[in-house]
């Protein structure tokens, strides 16, 4: 039968599909094939596969590669009195599907430039973070490497954090008895700024960190910038999107990070991760019935979130500047057992737009731009750790 007539068979169309999809996800070899059309189900076109014209690879390229699109997708459209999937992503993974059948693509290509989430059940696009001007910043590779262990999560359709952990116990654990030498070198008190992805694992990297100074007789404490946020119904509806300080209870924030790095205790907002919601009112009062978070001063001062030392007015402050990386693949994986299985955060739909809209935009303005100015990179992916030449002067003295 030829490639074309395909397209009339959806029973045909979604075997040649399963087979061709293997090569693309690994997590789909677990699955038997009527498991395969369970899920495929939601993209089947209501006028037929032969109803979908797939645009030529370089169209696709421009697409995925543009801010434009995903400014495009919209986090919250509704069918019903539900959420449903944005119908530009519905539409892209139609053309993959077709295209991937009919030989118009090539699995190479697809997987060369998409990654496919199971639980999603569509193709993401695959975020290069390591630019040219990133890889000048580090003189082109990286202070040290190691087996990149989280490969063998690929096929986990989810992934909880001991799993994480032991894919990245010697990168961790490099960095954290380096981030040691650098804080002894540089003196107290120190503002360590971790900078990363929703679910990067920074939160976790923090605490561990964390424990080994206190082991060594250090006092810590942290400031998780999230904790700044506005409520999350006014950043979306001024199309905020936690990019920048107008996110932020920024006059709070840069109060607070003055104050403890002058050994003074130090009160901050609260955010609510499960309704989106603030301790404190816009104008930086605490709301009735809510309570702030009160943080004492410390040798080591952690500050974790989205873009510690993207905005000038804090760079000042920073005595240490890391990227904590993972690559988005693994981090939706992180995500679908977090904020799914166990916070349950998220309408389903609401996660799959987020996520497809956010990973480009995230990386494009605020990951990659902190990467070409921090001092160091823990790529807990590539599992290496990468180290300005001036930092890694100093950790190769004896």
């Amino acid at each position: 039968m030829s490639s074309s007539n395909l397209l009339f068979d959806r029973q045909l169309f979604s075997e040649v599909l399963f087979e061709k999809m293997k090569s693309v996800s690994a997590g789909l070899r677990e699955l038997e094939l009527y498991e395969f059309r369970y899920c495929l189900t939601e993209l089947v076109p209501a006028t037929g596969w032969d109803s979908i014209s797939p645009d030529s690879c370089q169209e696709i390229e421009a697409c995925i590669n543009s801010r434009t699109f995903y400014e495009s997708i919209s986090m919250k459209p509704t069918q019903g009195n539900g959420i449903v999937l944005d119908p530009e992503i519905v539409r892209l993974s139609q053309m993959l599907f077709v295209g991937l059948v009919t030989g118009l693509y090539s699995p190479d290509w697809v997987e060369a430039n998409f990654y496919f989430d199971i639980r999603c059940f569509f193709f993401l696009h695959r975020t290069i973070y390591f630019t040219d001007k990133v890889l000048a910043h580090f003189n082109g590779k990286p202070y040290r490497s190691f087996k990149p262990k989280q490969k063998l999560l690929e096929a986990c359709q989810q992934v909880g954090y001991k799993a994480f952990q032991e894919a990245n116990a010697e990168v961790d654990q490099l960095f954290i008895s380096s981030a040691q030498k650098l804080v002894t070198g540089r003196g107290t008190p120190i503002l360590l700024a971790l900078a990363g992805a929703t679910a990067a694992g920074k939160t976790e990297i923090v605490e561990r960190l964390g424990a080994a100074f206190m082991k060594a007789g250090r006092k810590t404490t942290s400031i998780e910038m999230d904790n700044f946020f506005t409520d999350r119904d006014y950043r979306e509806a001024r199309g905020y999107d936690s990019l920048g300080k107008e996110a932020l209870h920024f006059e709070l924030l840069l109060r607070a990070l003055d104050d403890i790095t002058h050994g003074k205790k130090i009160s901050t907002p609260r955010y609510n991760f499960i309704d989106g919601s603030s301790s404190h009112n816009l104008d930086g009062s605490l709301k009735p019935g809510r309570l702030p978070v009160n943080v004492e001063p410390a040798d080591i001062i952690f500050i974790e979130g989205n873009f510690p030392f993207l905005l000038k007015e804090i760079i000042h402050f920073i005595g240490l500047k890391v990227v904590y990386l993972t690559d988005d693949a693994v981090r939706l994986k992180r995500k679908w057992k977090r904020d799914i299985d166990y916070r349950k955060k998220y309408d389903l739909n609401y996660l799959r737009n987020r996520y497809f809209r956010e990973q480009f935009i995230m990386a494009q303005t605020v990951i990659v731009p902190q990467m070409e100015v921090c001092d160091m990179i823990v790529d807990t992916t590539g599992a290496a750790l990468w180290a300005t030449p001036e930092i890694a002067g100093i950790l190769d003295q004896d």
